[in-house]
């Protein structure tokens, strides 16, 4: 299993949102960055992932689950863009902002941290497992 994480704004594309959408999930489409794709072609069904809120709230809100491989992005008709379907899995009882992440030393590689700007990054599982901590989900799953 790989850990990962998406970033949303929360005034487009909502933690809420996606719990509304069930097990059928959502397709995780619209990212036009190589690496974000690149990352998405190496997610296996059941991968976990948190789901982060960007510009608005900056926090990790939810816990994700991959419910369909890499495929043809739907928004596009361009063959180089591919993407994966999420469903959410639980929320984060205390949601971790990005201050509270970036004062962790624990987490100070972290992509979060360190590739700011990346939509669809890895987490490892050490990271995994203190984000996790930190926002009061005991045990990780």
């Amino acid at each position: 299993m790989h850990y990962w994480l998406f970033k949303s704004e929360p005034d487009s594309f909502s933690w809420e949102m996606l719990k509304k959408k069930g097990r059928a999930g959502q397709e995780w489409d619209g990212v036009r960055n190589y690496t974000a794709r690149n990352n998405m072609r190496a997610m296996k069904v059941g991968d976990l992932g948190f789901f982060y809120h960007s510009n608005e709230g900056l926090n990790i809100v939810g816990i994700v689950e991959v419910s369909k491989p890499a495929h043809p992005d739907s928004t596009t008709d361009d063959p180089r863009w591919e993407c994966v379907d999420i469903r959410a899995v639980r929320d984060v009882p205390t949601p971790p902002t990005l201050n509270e992440i970036k004062s962790n030393p624990k987490l100070s590689e972290m992509a979060l941290v360190k590739l700011s700007r990346l939509s669809v990054q890895p987490v490892t599982l050490a990271e995994w497992k203190e984000v996790c901590r930190m926002g009061g989900v005991d045990p990780a799953p």
